[in-house]
Order: structure tokens, then C-alpha cells, then sequence
């Protein structure tokens, strides 16, 4: 029986963030900055016939929390709903916060409890000296994952340092 021989050394690193980000839209801001602005130096690429970006977003999901309070303001129901993009979860809290027949079946008023949203976005990076890695938010920290040249984490590091919401 043959045995698994390792060929090559891939890495993960993660930045715990020290507040999670404030915002959907702030999310949305750092990822769409990195897609648009690609500070890591990603250059375009081309496999199985297909022209890739430097980076593109490969995934990403949106939960969107609601709780219902009574006129005392007391919870009396919660209730969380997942999104597959920021679209959907606009449209779905507009939706879910006017959906009267739900609102009425918990007996109370319905609020977006937007603190306790969670979302994250998975990025696809090719490196100029051509890895591919992966660059995943989430509202409480940033994973970097599938690379094995240091300077690469270095360079996503250093990006890092600069946003602000990112500390």
C-alpha cells in the first residue's frame, strides 16, 4: 500500500481582531477594497483555459439576527436568517422586519439586532510568484490560509495594519 508523502509546506495564519467590525457596510468596504484595490500585489492568471482575476471573491455569507420584544422590552423570540449575499440579506431584514404575520405570531415587535449579524467572505489571491491562497473576514477576524512564501503573510499583514476596523 502506498503511503502520503508530503510535497510542499502550505501555511495558515489568523489576526483575531480586537472588536469585531462594526458594520455589514464597513465589511463590505474592506472587501470590496481588496477585490478593487489589490493591495496584496495579485497579478491575473490563467488556467484550464479560463483568465482569472488577481482577486476573486470565491465565497461569501450574510446571517442576519432578529429578536422580538414585548411593549415591556423584554425578548419573547429570536430568530436568524442566512443570506448567500449582501443583496439577499438587505432585502430579506427589509422583508423579515415588515413580515406582519410573523412579527404577530411572536406577539411582540420585531428589531434587526445588527450587532450580532455575522458575515465573512472568502478572497482568491494569485501571488506574482504564483501561489494561491486565500484571504477569508469574518466580522471577528481574518484568515489567511493555502500559502507557503512568507511574504506573502508579510504583505497581507502590512495591509492589515493600515484598516482601522482590522486592529
Amino acid at each position: 500500500m502506498a503511503d502520503f508523502v508530503q510535497n510542499s509546506q502550505t501555511k495558515t495564519a489568523v489576526r483575531e481582531l480586537a472588536s469585531p467590525i462594526a458594520s455589514i457596510t464597513a465589511f463590505n468596504l474592506i472587501v470590496q477594497s481588496v477585490i478593487t484595490d489589490n493591495p496584496f500585489g495579485c497579478v491575473a492568471y490563467m488556467t484550464a483555459g479560463e483568465n482569472h482575476d488577481p482577486v476573486e471573491k470565491t465565497r461569501e455569507g450574510y446571517t442576519a439576527r432578529l429578536v422580538y420584544e414585548d411593549a415591556n422590552a423584554k425578548s419573547i423570540g429570536t430568530a436568524s436568517h442566512k443570506f448567500s449575499t449582501l443583496a439577499g440579506f438587505n432585502a430579506g431584514v427589509t422583508a423579515l422586519l415588515a413580515a406582519a404575520a410573523v412579527t404577530t405570531a411572536h406577539g411582540g415587535t420585531a428589531l434587526h439586532d445588527a450587532e450580532n449579524d455575522a458575515f465573512a467572505a472568502t478572497l482568491k489571491c494569485h501571488d506574482a510568484n504564483g501561489e494561491l491562497y486565500m484571504v477569508n473576514f469574518s466580522r471577528d477576524r481574518v484568515t489567511l490560509t493555502s500559502y507557503s512564501d512568507e511574504a506573502i503573510r508579510t504583505a497581507v499583514e502590512t495591509w492589515a495594519d493600515t484598516v482601522p476596523d482590522l486592529a
